[in-house]
């Protein structure tokens, strides 16, 4: 039993106001435009939706207004992004009050945990929710591997149905399928490692520049999943210099630049990030407008 979620899930930024309160009705625009552009599910308040840079109020209030401006029209997928597992539980429940459709769950934060201590935090907030829950490994930003002795602990919770896999090594994706077949919903989860996954079997891509590119980024899993590898290898060649940001640690500030160049969201971040400034914005500004200029999708199909 899958969660039936495939296709391009954006991790879409949270709006915030000059005085870094939350802007609520420009989230709720940042999330309708992605939906109208074609993106089959939204995860909201992951990393560039700076889940822990929010008030556990500010969460829930996010959450509701997605809901709302979605209205069905795909999945809405909140990250639950706590300190503990208390807290972890108790969002799990309220997000699954409040409409949300599945979870995307990451290991507590701060706190490098034993397996066996990860095993129970996974099991203790699926046990607490009936919501679809994909776990989300990413070694390098969490310090901690959700390997296959893990998951293999792991697959008798009927809620675990997805991981999200952000390690930097491909070779992930073929060991997993290996061994679990098709008992978990693989979704690429680094950007500039997404149409390897794809090719090697995942159902989806949970992607970070798509909240500035969704109209590529759909075009690249399309054609991947039509198996017109010539013309998903050009998008991703286009991509990739984009891409590399989402393997930086200031992808948040980057990837909302980008939003904001591309007319689709403001580049506010909460503190301790500021927004980019110097050779780095430059070197990042430089990047978005030049991929704006040679976008795949207005210079046509390769002949």
């Amino acid at each position: 039993m899958t969660t039936g979620w495939k296709g391009v899930f954006p991790a879409v930024t949270t709006q915030f106001n000059e005085d870094l309160s939350v802007d609520l009705p420009s989230t709720q625009r940042v999330q309708d435009a992605l939906v109208n552009d074609g993106v089959n599910g939204l995860i909201v308040m992951g990393t560039c939706g700076e889940n822990n840079s929010l008030d556990p109020d500010e969460k829930r209030t996010i959450l509701k207004a997605a809901v709302e401006v979605v209205n069905g029209r795909v999945p809405v997928v909140t990250g639950v992004s706590e300190f503990d597992t208390r807290r972890a539980v108790a969002y799990a429940r309220d997000a699954e009050k409040l409409g949300a459709d599945g979870l995307m769950l990451l290991p507590a934060m701060v706190y490098v945990p034993k397996p066996e201590e990860l095993i129970a935090h996974f099991r203790t907030v699926a046990e607490a929710t009936s919501l679809p829950i994909m776990l989300y490994n990413n070694p390098p930003a969490y310090r901690v591997n959700i390997g296959v002795d893990v998951l293999k602990v792991l697959a008798d919770v009927p809620n675990i149905k997805a991981v999200k896999e952000s390690a930097p090594d491909p070779r992930r994706f073929t060991d997993l399928i290996n061994a679990f077949g098709d008992r978990f919903d693989i979704f690429a989860g680094l950007d500039d490692v997404a149409l390897e996954g794809l090719m090697l079997g995942a159902k989806g891509w949970v992607s970070g520049l798509t909240s500035a590119f969704p109209e590529e980024s759909v075009q690249l899993v399309a054609a991947a999943e039509r198996g017109d590898w010539e013309e998903a290898r050009r998008i991703y060649r286009w991509f990739m210099p984009l891409l590399h940001l989402d393997a930086e640690h200031d992808l948040v500030q980057s990837i909302k630049l980008a939003e904001q160049i591309m007319g689709r969201g403001s580049e506010r971040v909460r503190m301790p990030r500021l927004p980019l400034s110097g050779a780095r914005r430059t070197e990042v500004t430089a990047m978005v407008e030049k991929a704006a200029a040679t976008r795949p999708s207005k210079l046509g199909k390769a002949a």
